[in-house]
Parts: structure tokens; sequence; C-alpha cells
């Protein structure tokens, strides 16, 4: 007897990521200089995926690259709001 298939989802995942801070207007209402770029995610995907090729394009540690990312990403702007 065959097994009934499962759909697979190809949408977006439901990992949590780093989040954007809000936006805070100075007192002529003009936004306020942030070192952290507008598409940080796209930031932490772009590295990613480098470490994913990296890697020779061997699937199965998606995430572990995402985290590894993350935390490159986040560090170099933290150096930068430092510096």
């Amino acid at each position: 007897m065959a097994r009934a298939r499962t759909p697979r989802s190809n949408g977006p995942s439901r990992k949590q990521i780093a989040t954007m801070p809000e936006v805070q207007l100075g007192a002529e209402g003009k936004k306020n200089s942030s070192p952290i770029p507008f598409d940080l995610e796209g930031e932490i995907r772009r590295r990613a995926y480098e470490l994913y090729e990296l890697r020779g394009c061997a699937p199965g540690r998606d995430h572990e690259d995402w985290l590894v990312a993350e935390r490159e990403v986040m560090a170099r702007y933290n150096r930068q709001q430092t510096a």
C-alpha cells in the first residue's frame, strides 16, 4: 500500500530572526541616523548563502549558516556603533 504524500511548504520559515529597531524621530521630525542597515535580513541572508557556498553547497546546515551570518553581521554593526 502506498503512503500518502504530505505537502511541503516552500514559504518563509518561522525561525526567529533579528528585528529592526524602531526609528526614533528627532525634535524636527527627521530620522536619527543609525548604523544598522535598512535591509538587515537581506544582508544576513546574503552572508548565510556565502557560508553555504564556502562549505561546497552541502545541504542540511542552513540554520547553522543563518545563525553564524546573523552573529557576524550584528557584531560588525556593533563594532561600528562603538567606534
